[in-house]
């Protein structure tokens, strides 16, 4: 309880009331809560109380943030999500969200696809808030039909590095793959297997290096006769991402695609470009399209938050990020 507020994680019987509750102050129904394979995937993956934290005033709800689990732990590491509060309760929505990690058990959060006007908010709270740096490298030719890029450059990759070998199945993943405690958010099998063996909307092709200490995970995206191939999670050390530069670009021949493109923070600048991506700046003149079915050609930029402290890395499927856009 802190100034007539009661701040406390959901029950076991509350989704409609929370669900009714977002309904009324958020500016659409999402469909996050909506569609109820996303609920149940993002919100309980352990099938009991939704992962949401509430605050309450006179038995009333007047903010709800709901939470995502990097890992299984006693204390996880996890992704806010959804956030919103009633504004007949001002401030009720910044003490939730600055009490979640202690309601959530949380060693750590984050939160990955927020509003560029809310970074401040975050700040406030003691994150470290920014743009989701956007890399890009091209295929060797002619022309592209997804990408935009006026003068293309394909920058050499390195000389050395390291074979990827594809994960064929969530058991094969123990054995081809060492988990990396040290990284924030810390991703462990239950995670991984969820997300990349067992989400019920898209497929992903995951890899291993071969020496079991880095692994990628990736979706390739048909669009205009040809492909994209997204790299949508980088786990391991970020200085060492380049060791992949050589295999990424066989995988990007692989499916003859026209361009891989990333996500990621945490991973410095000089080491994307020594793996042969090149950075997109939020004011170039390259368009590297976000949105593929159908291809909206414009840049897409993503802001994230998360708590200072340790290696943190951050990518595109982070959090409730990298799924369809379903109708509510």
């Amino acid at each position: 309880m802190t100034g007539g507020l009661c701040l406390r994680l959901a029950r076991q019987g509350e989704e409609e009331a929370i669900v009714q509750f977002l309904d009324a102050h958020w500016e659409w129904k999402l469909p996050l809560v909506h569609v109820p394979e996303f609920f149940e995937f993002y919100y309980r993956p352990l099938g009991a109380a939704p992962q949401f934290a509430l605050a309450e005033q006179g038995g009333r709800i007047c903010a709800a943030a709901g939470f995502i689990r990097a890992n299984a732990c006693e204390s996880p590491d996890i992704w806010a999500s959804i956030w919103a509060a009633d504004e007949a309760a001002p401030g009720a929505g910044m003490e939730l969200m600055a009490a979640l990690p202690r309601l959530a058990n949380a060693r750590f959060c984050a939160v990955n696809n927020i509003r560029k006007k809310v970074a401040g908010l975050y700040r406030f709270l003691g994150y470290d808030a920014g743009r989701l740096p956007h890399y890009y490298r091209l295929a060797a030719q002619s022309g592209h039909r997804v990408a935009r890029v006026a003068a293309p450059r394909i920058l050499p990759l390195p000389e050395t590095g390291l074979a990827l070998r594809r994960v064929p199945s969530a058991q094969a993943l123990p054995g081809m793959f060492r988990l990396q405690p040290q990284l924030r958010p810390f991703k462990d099998y239950w995670y991984l297997s969820r997300r990349y063996f067992a989400y019920p909307f898209q497929s992903y092709d995951v890899w291993a290096s071969e020496t079991g200490g880095h692994l990628l995970c990736t979706r390739t995206v048909p669009v205009n006769g040809t492909n994209v191939l997204r790299v949508v999670d980088y786990v391991g050390e970020p200085g060492q991402f380049w060791l992949l530069g050589r295999a990424i670009d066989g995988l990007l021949r692989g499916a003859e695609a026209e361009y891989a493109e990333c996500y990621c923070a945490g991973v410095a600048p000089e080491v994307m470009e020594k793996a042969g991506f090149c950075a997109r700046g939020p004011k170039d003149e390259a368009v590297i399209p976000n949105y593929l079915t159908p291809p909206l050609y414009e840049n897409t930029e993503y802001y994230y938050a998360a708590q200072p402290g340790g290696a943190v890395l951050m990518c595109k499927a982070d959090g409730d990020q990298d799924r369809p856009n379903l109708p509510a």
